[in-house]
């Protein structure tokens, strides 16, 4: 066990490049594992720690568990066939030996909206006995500003007086900023911020980020900036998914397609386009949205009002999907009650394999609420259980006795379905596209039912 938080730069260089640096990654789950394997490739020695153990036992036995992150493949077995990397679910066998502690941790919300921390602090109260001096916890887990200070040091500290922040033990923070399904090409590309409680510990922290990403790494000037510029950037990204989603409501009422506007208005040098859709999922931008009005309910409940409507309206997608859906069955004269459904995509977001908090869910509640046989085919999913329903094994089948298909996940393969394949499979050829991505005009001459959110009547 080596104390890296008394080295000096020199030193800890050394041991990085000796592979003597040891490292332990707790979490490994989307991005907690390719973050342990990036560690590993570089040739530090990484172990991972997870609660899971199917998925600990499946590591260990050579199952990659993330087919969905291009790159990822290879190097896990490259580092695994070296002994670069293992997998455990007893903490208490690796921290107290590991140099540096990762934290890639959940950090979801209840039902009430409120982020969930309990994994975090928990983890935070068995290194408060297991943490050897000397060595140094990075988190990488999206928390609020002020987290880390305010509530995980005391934590990780407790009231015995052993551990102190900064004196026995280094704390800091790197907010992983990667993209599901594009994680090594985020991590290959994208500058990382570093902040601390101390600056010595900062600099051992960018010491070691450099040389297993070689990005640029950014200093903040302490822990909750860091986490200030990881929750801005994706609060930006819900906002004005929210702006682009009510556009698209009202460009329908009127004629216009918000295809065609947008892709017109992204060639104006200071516009950053978005798109709408059946609403924004996943385990960042709804919850980091909340993390941000969280934090601003414990200094001013009136602050962040564009934050709150913006929820507002994404959260109200699926019932707008559900609206262009009963405009259809109104055209085609059929009741939607007792009808066939399909669900293209179930994901939240295009070709990954992942449901958190996707808009399918409750578009899916709303269609059983109306009495509607749902039926689910996702590429990601085939053959398996997902909110109670069996998912389809082919689209072909799916699609037979069909009374209408609603696209909500842009999967690539959805991309190159044809319309009049469609109408020649489909017992009723209504459609319903939440994406943007079927031709409306093409679907009009295949004979389909076509409603397109923003995409107006044709």
């Amino acid at each position: 066990m080596n104390k890296i938080i008394e080295m000096d730069l020199s030193e800890i260089s050394n041991l990085i490049q000796s592979g003597k640096l040891k490292v332990c990654v707790i979490g490994i789950g989307r991005i907690g594992l390719p973050t342990a394997l990036s560690f590993a490739n570089s040739g530090l020695h990484t172990v991972g720690v997870d609660i899971n153990p199917t998925l600990v036992s499946n590591i260990n036995s050579g199952i990659f568990p993330l087919k969905d992150e291009p790159g990822y493949d290879t190097i896990f077995e490259n580092v695994l066939k070296e002994k670069k990397f293992s997998a455990t679910t007893k903490i208490d066998d690796i921290v107290p030996s590991s140099d540096i502690i990762l934290l890639s941790l959940p950090t979801p919300m209840d039902q009430n909206n409120i982020p969930i921390y309990s994994a975090i602090k928990s983890v935070g109260k068995q290194l408060h006995d297991l943490l050897t001096f000397g060595s140094i916890v990075i988190v990488e887990s999206t928390v609020e500003p002020g987290f880390v200070e305010d509530e995980l040091i005391s934590i990780i500290q407790g009231s015995d007086g052993r551990l102190e922040a900064g004196k026995n033990f280094g704390i800091g923070v790197c907010p992983e900023t990667a993209n599901p399904g594009q994680i090594l090409n985020d991590f290959e590309r994208l500058p990382r911020l570093v902040g601390a409680t101390d600056d010595k510990t900062a600099k051992i922290i960018t010491k070691i980020y450099k040389h297993v990403f070689t990005v640029d790494l950014i200093p903040m000037p302490n822990c909750k900036t860091a986490n200030a510029v990881k929750l801005t950037t994706n609060v930006f990204r819900d906002i004005n998914i929210a702006f682009v989603n009510e556009l698209a409501i009202l460009f329908e009422k009127i004629g216009i397609d918000v295809m065609t506007v947008l892709e017109a208005a992204k060639t104006k040098y200071n516009f950053q386009v978005h798109y709408p859709g059946a609403g924004v999922g996943g385990p960042c931008l709804p919850v980091n949205s909340y993390q941000m009005l969280n934090l601003a309910k414990k200094i001013d409940s009136n602050l962040l009002s564009i934050v709150k409507a913006g929820r507002i309206v994404n959260e109200s997608m699926p019932q707008h999907v559900i609206n262009l859906l009963n405009e259809g069955f109104s055209e085609s004269g059929k009741n939607i009650v007792n009808s066939e459904i399909l669900i293209l995509g179930v994901s939240y977001k295009p070709d990954v394999k992942d449901i958190q908090l996707t808009p399918a869910e409750p578009i899916i509640e709303k269609l059983k609420m109306l009495k509607c046989k749902v039926k689910i085919y996702d590429p990601y999913f085939k053959s398996t259980d997902i909110f109670g329903i069996k998912t389809e094994n082919n689209l072909v089948d799916a699609l037979s006795n069909t009374d209408a298909v609603i696209i909500v996940t842009a999967h690539k393969e959805f991309h190159d379905i044809d319309p009049a394949f469609l109408k020649t499979r489909m017992k009723t050829p209504i459609l319903v596209d939440s994406r943007g991505i079927v031709n409306q005009h093409t679907a009009k001459i295949a004979g389909l039912i076509f409603r397109g959110l923003g995409r107006g009547k044709i």
